[in-house]
């Protein structure tokens, strides 16, 4: 079976050139077109600095339709003012001549450095040879999955098939992101950014519900410094040329469950690709007394610096963690609660637990660290992925220019 990828879905071409806007010679300018008025919907950051492509994605989206994204690396375009905005737009009005559309049906995203104005003859003169050079196959989404890149060290991508009945559809995404790592996003935070395809038929308002609950379970459950950006977003276009109708509880089931699967595969790989990591870390919380209690308690273990840094000595240091479990406004218990470091249990309702300290040290040296605590309050449960914190991050956010 052919590898999937981004353009697998039925519609899309896409491609990925090198303008110069970043100092070393990889693509960084990235086109991605659908053949069709696609049904979309994208979530942005939460945060109050957002970013000139943020404030035009928004107003852009609106309508649920879109023809395409085009995105540049190695320039934010945030804290612009309003010639931000109005470059943000000509992003927008050359992809539209590209595909033929109203720049109103292009979604324009930026990711880089700060408070620096877009080099616009360079960016315009590679949206133009962007879009000389799109293509469905594998080399074209790598070259675009390439183009939204800038401290990633991995290319990010993830792909889904499902069916309904006799019919089976497609979805894929690319994603980029290493630092600046803390998504906050909501409803209409370097950088996470994310493009999704299917070819499905579903009505806008369902692709934004089913988008933003998708979110939640995966981006926003992702943090390597707790840092929301300026830029963050996530899209998904649908173009309908699958014939698979989601209108259905079983057809948005079937389709929530390949969304929900492809969004955390490309949340996994963000905090595998963390500035400085050596390890993930999967921190889940059972039996909270509520789901946002239980996402709390998650997130804050999962940003807790102490308990990254014994992550990254492999220190089975549990204090940590149950200090960092306590440290939301969430329910807990200590008392009630119990902890287990790579499936050892070393606190149990109060009390620690004589565990072999060298053996699961050892265990902790493994590419993936899980954390399973458990309240014993409730039913609910959530999971955040993290990564460890290592002098490399430190070095890495010390010499990135601003």
């Amino acid at each position: 079976m052919p590898q999937l990828h981004l353009l697998s879905p039925i519609g899309f071409r896409a491609s990925g050139v090198y303008a110069g806007i970043k100092s070393v010679t990889k693509p960084d300018v990235g086109l991605l077109l659908c053949d069709t008025l696609a049904a979309a919907a994208a979530v942005f950051t939460r945060n109050q600095v957002f970013a000139a492509p943020v404030a035009i994605g928004r107003s852009h989206i609106r309508s649920g339709r879109l023809r395409g994204v085009v995105v540049n690396s190695g320039n934010a375009n945030a804290c612009t003012g309003k010639q931000g905005e109005k470059d943000a737009i000509r992003m927008c009005q050359l992809a539209g001549t590209i595909a033929k559309c109203p720049p109103g049906q292009i979604l324009p995203s930026s990711t880089g450095i700060i408070g620096h104005m877009l080099p616009m003859e360079k960016l315009e003169r590679g949206i133009i040879e962007a879009g000389q050079y799109l293509g469905s196959s594998l080399e074209h989404a790598n070259l675009f999955a390439d183009a939204i890149m800038t401290t990633d060290l991995k290319r990010k991508t993830a792909a889904a098939t499902f069916k309904v009945g006799r019919q089976t559809a497609v979805i894929a995404g690319v994603c980029k992101g290493s630092g600046m790592i803390g998504p906050r996003l909501g409803p209409p935070h370097a950088t996470m950014l994310a493009y999704l395809t299917t070819d499905v038929q579903i009505a806008p308002p369902a692709l934004r519900k089913l988008l933003a609950a998708a979110a939640d379970d995966s981006f926003n459950a992702i943090t390597v410094d707790d840092q929301a950006s300026t830029n963050d977003t996530a899209a998904i276009l649908a173009s309908g040329l699958s014939g698979l109708k989601v209108n259905s509880p079983k057809a948005l089931a079937s389709f929530k469950a390949a969304l929900d699967e492809v969004c955390q595969a490309l949340a996994y790989q963000i905090a595998a690709d963390g500035e400085g990591a050596t390890r993930v870390v999967t921190v889940t919380v059972e039996k909270a007394s509520s789901d946002s209690a239980a996402r709390s308690i998650a997130r804050s273990i999962a940003n807790s610096p102490l308990v990254k840094c014994a992550m990254h000595g492999a220190d089975p240091n549990w204090g940590r963690i149950l200090c960092a479990a306590g440290m939301t406004d969430a329910p807990f218990d200590a008392n009630k609660a119990v902890l287990k470091l790579q499936n050892t249990e070393v606190f149990r309702r109060g009390r620690p637990l004589p565990f072999d300290a060298a053996a699961v040290s050892r265990s902790l040296k493994a590419p993936e660290i899980k954390v399973l605590l458990s309240c014993n309050l409730g039913k609910a449960s959530a999971t955040c992925w993290t990564c460890d914190l290592s002098k490399e991050y430190i070095t890495i956010n010390a010499d990135y220019h601003t």
